[in-house]
């Protein structure tokens, strides 16, 4: 078949490398304009767009898809559209163009975390078991039918970094197969059964912690936001990034948000047991051990909020 396929992120170029050494033949490669990336705002290209280049495979970068951009898709002629983490929407005329349509690998079990942040909401609310699905694109949010899907357990410490990469992986795998058997014929899709929840887009906000919560629903917080955008807590008005952290279950509790150095630990107060901090960085310094960054901060009873 005649394929295009649209995605931008890390978590799609498995999905890309896959198809690229299968049967099939990629007419076109869509992803996101360059943005600007770290303190120098360096204009850099999206990572399946260095993907697509490796590869030979013709791309285009486009934000939006309307316009142009629609007519030249249009113009490759595919058989069938497949969509990976893009970040944009796909609508008529384009959605239904495609002899075969289009379908999306999405990294949950549908019809739960529907949305742009499944892999973290999923971490962040505390369920032990996620997947990937690979269903028919509908206009309405992640709500057609499902062709094929697997489970995977989260790991106890994994965050949604880590879980995202091996559901990527893994997903790769299930694409594959979905759309060899979409050109062999042989593909059903079933509507999609159970109860919805929603996965949307991930604000700075949601990695602030809140210490007023039990221990678990903290650490499911922190290990759900890492890498991005980012776990934080606020210290003598000063913003401080909480890498990483665990639950210590063996230390007495602290009243919520207190924080205090034992030997060489550095433990906040929750609700329940308290966080100890193994990793933060301070506001425009670099990552550092906890303990180091107690000992450099100013003396007096600490509280975060």
């Amino acid at each position: 078949m005649r394929i295009v396929f649209a995605g931008s992120p890390e978590a799609a170029v498995p999905s890309l490398r896959a198809l690229a050494v299968g049967g099939h033949h990629i007419v076109g490669v869509i992803t996101r304009a360059p943005s600007a990336i770290g303190r120098k705002r360096v204009l850099t290209p999206t990572p399946v767009a260095l993907a697509a280049a490796e590869l030979g495979l013709p791309l285009v970068e486009t934000n939006t898809l309307s316009g142009q951009v629609t007519k030249d898709i249009l113009a490759l002629e595919p058989d069938l559209g497949v969509i990976v983490a893009y970040g944009g929407l796909v609508r008529e005329p384009l959605l239904s163009a495609p002899e075969h349509g289009w379908i999306n690998l999405h990294f949950s079990v549908l019809p739960r975390w529907r949305g742009a942040a499944p892999v973290q909401r999923a971490i962040m609310a505390g369920d032990e078991i996620t997947g990937a699905s690979v269903f028919r694109l509908v206009e309405e949010l992640d709500a057609g039918p499902v062709f094929g899907s697997f489970t995977q357990a989260i790991g106890r410490n994994e965050t949604a970094g880590h879980l995202l990469d091996s559901l990527a992986d893994g997903g790769a795998g299930l694409l594959v197969k979905v759309v060899d058997m979409i050109g062999e014929g042989s593909a059903r899709a079933h509507d999609q059964v159970g109860d919805v929840t929603l996965a949307p887009k991930l604000t700075l906000e949601d990695g602030r912690i809140d210490w007023a919560r039990p221990a678990a629903a903290i650490d499911c917080g922190i290990r759900g936001v890492s890498p991005e955008p980012g776990a934080f807590t606020v210290v003598a008005d000063e913003r401080l990034k909480v890498l990483d952290a665990r639950i210590a279950h063996e230390c007495a509790p602290l009243p919520p948000g207190r924080m205090e150095l034992a030997g060489a630990q550095v433990f906040v107060g929750t609700a329940s047991a308290p966080i100890e901090l193994l990793e933060v960085q301070p506001a425009g310094r670099n990552r550092m051990a906890a303990p180091d960054w107690w000992r450099g901060r100013r003396a007096g009873e600490v509280t975060a909020g």
